[in-house]
């Protein structure tokens, strides 16, 4: 097998990419440029959990195409997005490293959390793949969890706290704001008859969503300028119940935005959603969200995809 063959393996759920993905996708591209080969990352779609039913399907922090371009992002040359069904959490650990792993990839060094396992029940854990590695020429990295003084950095944890509006503390979880990418779809003109006419938002693929309320909001327009926002995620119960909807208001921008992709990413959690007693009541709310966004967004301005300020909770 000849260097341009042979990888590096990084493996793992990665849901979310978080800060502490991002130490095993360090380490890995570490390891591959130490021995001169390529570095790949192999990771799994749907979310194991739910495929065998240990969980409730769960919406992911990133969706397939953004969760591509994050691992690329953090040095991979290769991401194999295997598709993970009942057949192949039946494989035996040593079948799934032969054939995904040595005979697609090249493997000469296998890097994972220390808390991975591989196969049917898990058995594939490190002790075991260092065996493994003995026996076939791999070797296996086993990276220490990244811990704050909450505990390990997780994605169950960022799911919390994106579930209790808490998108600053997801952010330092993540290392990145969160972020949805949707397109903007033609509404009921509400926001505009109560002056704050407001873009209504679809995702473009099925993601997690930060729990009802309302946001401070970075908004990334087609053409890459960055536009400040208010985000609304609710039901709308001031003016008639919905499913669901999100909305954004872009605080210093006039067109039209009907049928553009837009990204939005979140800086602040603002206010719980609540019902008014009529319109002049609520108009009088937005005003306010707008000047409590504007003036979060003024100190949080820096380039797009850093990380959010350190969070300071609910106001």
């Amino acid at each position: 097998m000849s260097a341009a063959e042979a990888h590096v393996v990084a493996v793992g759920v990665f849901d979310g990419v978080h800060r502490g993905h991002l130490r095993i996708l360090a380490k890995a591209r570490e390891d591959a440029l130490r021995a001169g080969v390529g570095c790949a990352v192999v990771t799994f779609e749907p979310h194991p959990d739910a495929v065998l039913g240990k969980s409730v399907p769960l919406a992911p922090l990133t969706p397939v195409g953004e969760k591509r371009e994050l691992l690329a992002g953090a040095g991979a040359d290769r991401v194999e997005i295997l598709h993970f069904d009942r057949a192949m959490a039946a494989l035996e650990p040593e079948e799934f490293v032969r054939r995904r792993l040595i005979e697609a990839l090249g493997m000469v060094r296998l890097v994972a959390g220390e808390d991975f396992g591989l196969g049917r029940a898990r058995k594939g854990d490190i002790a075991y793949l260092r065996d493994l590695g003995a026996r076939w020429g791999f070797s296996v990295d086993a990276v220490p969890l990244l811990l704050d003084p909450d505990g390990p950095v997780s994605s169950s944890r960022i799911r919390a706290a994106l579930g209790e509006g808490r998108v600053e503390d997801a952010a330092r979880l993540l290392g990145r704001p969160f972020r949805l990418e949707a397109q903007v779809v033609r509404g009921q003109g509400l926001g505009g008859d109560l002056g704050f006419p407001t873009a209504n938002l679809e995702l473009l693929e099925h993601q997690a969503v930060p729990a009802d309320g309302i946001y401070a909001v970075w908004v990334t327009m087609p053409d890459g300028v960055r536009q400040s926002g208010a985000m609304y995620i609710g039901k709308r119960p001031t003016v008639g119940d919905v499913p669901h909807a999100m909305e954004v208001y872009l605080l210093d921008f006039v067109g039209e935005l009907v049928g553009l992709p837009l990204v939005v990413d979140f800086v602040a959690w603002l206010r719980e959603e609540r019902r008014f007693a009529d319109l002049a009541a609520l108009r009088q709310a937005i005003a306010g969200d707008v000047r409590q966004a504007r003036e979060r967004l003024a100190v949080t301005a820096r380039p797009a995809g850093a990380p959010a300020d350190p969070p300071e909770g609910r106001k």
